[in-house]
């Protein structure tokens, strides 16, 4: 990928959402779009950013993982994956990958590691899963468990390049013990505004999005046990029942944690 300043961005956009200042015109004026169709995209990026940091707390706190793959990190903010994990356990170890030669760029220069820990940065595509974890393994001990943390990444996949058995690849080069965590765009929470928010950000962004059901993102954990209330709407993952449900309806995006045994 070049760097288009004039070329609306993902991961840019996605900063934008979250208030942060590492967009542009193009991806502000697109993100606005998106917005126009669904009003609370910018609470599906925070949102999205909480449950990152309670599952990472939890990952490390209450089931002791200490090695952390996160495929799509997208542009550093607060509470990283490894600022999280490192606090609760200074040795922790965080490979970050994205395919967006700028996100690389911003990583490199923000994102350090304790003393005790490490963390490193691969520039891949979600696909290629070889060198995802061949890189990878220069840092994680795959003979230990690994969490591999697919966050707001699948729905970029289309359907004829299989998400299902690039899922499966990662999952099978980890060992027993490791998790994986899925936090993907809804098809079917909002479906009129999903299916908007899907055309405009289609029109506009060079990156394609496909947002699923819950039906059809539960395949994703096929193998596995899920954990916790397993596949919920993202405005559930901390409380069984939404307490502003105008809000919650439009958290369009499904979340889900499993354990391979």
């Amino acid at each position: 990928m070049e760097f288009d300043a004039k070329v609306p961005n993902t991961a840019r956009m996605w900063n934008y959402w979250l208030g942060g200042k590492d967009n542009f015109a193009a991806d502000r004026e697109a993100g606005d779009r998106v917005i126009e169709a669904l009003p609370t995209m910018p609470m599906v990026a925070w949102w999205a950013r909480r449950v990152l940091v309670d599952v990472v707390q939890r990952l490390v706190t209450v089931h002791g993982v200490r090695q952390f793959l996160d495929i799509g990190s997208g542009l550093p903010t607060a509470d990283n994956t490894h600022e999280v994990a490192q606090r609760a356990a200074p040795d922790a170890r965080v490979v970050y990958v994205d395919h967006d030669p700028v996100v690389l760029s911003h990583a490199r220069a923000l994102l350090t590691s304790s003393r005790d820990g490490k963390t490193d940065y691969l520039q891949a595509d979600l696909r290629d899963t070889r060198t995802i974890v061949e890189g990878a393994a220069q840092t994680l001990d795959f003979g230990q468990p690994i969490a591999v943390l697919l966050i707001a990444v699948l729905h970029f996949i289309p359907d004829a390049d299989d998400p299902n058995a690039v899922v499966r690849r990662l999952m099978d080069a980890v060992p027993s013990g490791s998790y994986l965590v899925v936090g993907h765009g809804a098809s079917d929470i909002e479906p009129a505004a999903a299916a908007e928010l899907n055309q405009r950000y289609n029109a506009m962004s060079p990156t394609k999005i496909r947002l699923r059901s819950k039906a059809e993102i539960l395949p994703f954990f096929d193998g596995l046990e899920m954990t916790g209330r397993g596949l919920v709407p993202l405005s559930q993952w901390f409380d069984a029942e939404p307490t502003d449900i105008d809000t919650a309806r439009g958290l369009v995006g499904h979340v889900g944690i499993a354990r391979k045994p």
